[in-house]
């Protein structure tokens, strides 16, 4: 494997904390850095070129919670466990098997097409999504997030398209976490509207349905019309694998909330569309890969940063005001606790010992990196965070 060697800048505000960057950096005294350009470090002393990493150094950035991969032909390896159809339809043996977190084998592909990492089956919102962003490539389910990631990382995949947020249930903070412990870079996302539908064996209508599976937010979202039909609620690990539940055991009075897509894939009947209470329901999807994007000005892009601050009264107010001064829009704020540093005591000399929880702040605002604005608000925030690392700097996704 041909490695790349990358420089890597970063900037300190103490000894435990850094940011770093790997693409081209403006800063705020007129300085930039990119290519073969020098900094002049005696003037921006907090900067510093650390290291040149090859690409396989930051592919396989260690995780708190990663589980050693298992070698090729090890039987012990625990896949995930779905449904096998007993001679339903034809391509349920066919569709691809996901990739699971703890068996990820080194193989190549031949590089011909964009392949994209999703987690769920064939079916999944998530790999409409992947296609509404790249609509010739090869799709490839994965059974958790955290396979999706290490798919990225260990170069299986050229990308992946993982849900965030939505509109009606909120955000994924499963996703918000591995964010932060995998080193991959935002690079894209992807609005999509959900159509929940309700599915059932061909010949079925929706009356005659005693039994509904479905992902559990997918049946909370679709309230008025499962309360209506007086059905009981099952849940499954996502909307495609309901879909397959069904079209595999084969029960005529048992029905799915899925997309129209797994219909078509698992030969089942459309009873109902677009049966979800609320009809503006859109899920935002983030797409990631191994190396960041070279930002423009030339449309509309957003960026999204992770910090942490320094204790003190007003320092969140001071901290978000660096980008209302500059008349940057914040989209989204997210607040996640510190895993590795869930409590600190507020003085030593305070013998009523109290604790309460250090917060990591995700933010996404609407501005490039290319833009002086977005340099001079991050540069401005460095007086306030003792950590902040940029999460990427993408196109902003406004079709629906």
């Amino acid at each position: 494997m041909a490695l790349k060697l990358v420089p890597m800048w970063a900037c300190c505000t103490n000894q435990q904390h850094c940011c770093t960057y790997t693409q081209s950096l403006k800063l705020g005294y007129g300085s930039r850095l990119s290519g073969s350009t020098f900094l002049n470090l005696r003037v921006h002393k907090k900067w510093e070129c650390l290291v040149l990493l090859s690409e396989t150094e930051r592919a396989i950035t260690p995780v708190e919670d990663e589980q050693p991969l298992a070698p090729p032909g090890d039987t012990s390896v625990q896949e995930t466990q779905i449904i096998r159809s007993k001679g339903f339809h034809r391509d349920l043996q066919s569709l691809p098997k996901p990739l699971s977190a703890t068996y990820l084998s080194s193989g190549q592909h031949d590089g011909s097409n964009v392949r994209v990492a999703y987690q769920g089956i064939p079916g999944a919102y998530s790999e409409a999504a992947a296609l509404k962003a790249y609509p010739k490539c090869e799709t490839v389910p994965c059974d958790q997030f955290e396979a999706a990631f290490k798919a990225v990382e260990l170069w299986l995949v050229d990308k992946a398209v993982l849900p965030i947020e939505n509109s009606v249930a909120g955000s994924i903070h499963r996703n918000y976490d591995l964010l932060l412990r995998h080193r991959l870079h935002i690079v894209g996302e992807v609005q999509l509207l959900v159509n929940h539908c309700l599915l059932g064996l061909p010949g079925i209508r929706k009356e005659e349905l005693k039994r509904v599976v479905s992902h559990p937010q997918a049946l909370e979202q679709c309230n008025i019309m499962l309360n209506e039909l007086g059905v009981a609620r099952l849940s499954s690990d996502d909307t495609s694998s309901a879909a397959q539940i069904v079209a595999s055991e084969g029960t005529r009075d048992t029905g799915a909330v899925a997309s129209a897509r797994a219909a078509e894939i698992y030969g089942l009947s459309i009873l109902a569309e677009r049966i979800q209470d609320d009809p503006d329901n859109i899920t935002r999807f983030l797409i990631l890969a191994r190396e960041p994007i070279i930002s423009g000005t030339d449309r509309p892009y957003k960026t999204s940063i992770v910090f942490t601050l320094e204790e003190g009264p007003g320092v969140l107010f001071k901290a978000l005001a660096v980008f209302a001064l500059r008349e940057i829009n914040l989209t989204k704020i997210e607040s996640r606790p510190q895993k590795k540093r869930p409590l600190r005591v507020v003085d030593d000399s305070n013998k009523g010992s109290a604790k309460y929880f250090d917060y990591l702040f995700y933010i996404d605002f609407e501005a490039s990196m290319a833009d002086p604005r977005a340099q001079y608000a991050l540069e401005h925030l460095q007086e306030f965070a003792r950590f902040i690392r940029v999460l990427g700097c993408y196109p902003m996704d406004t079709n629906l």
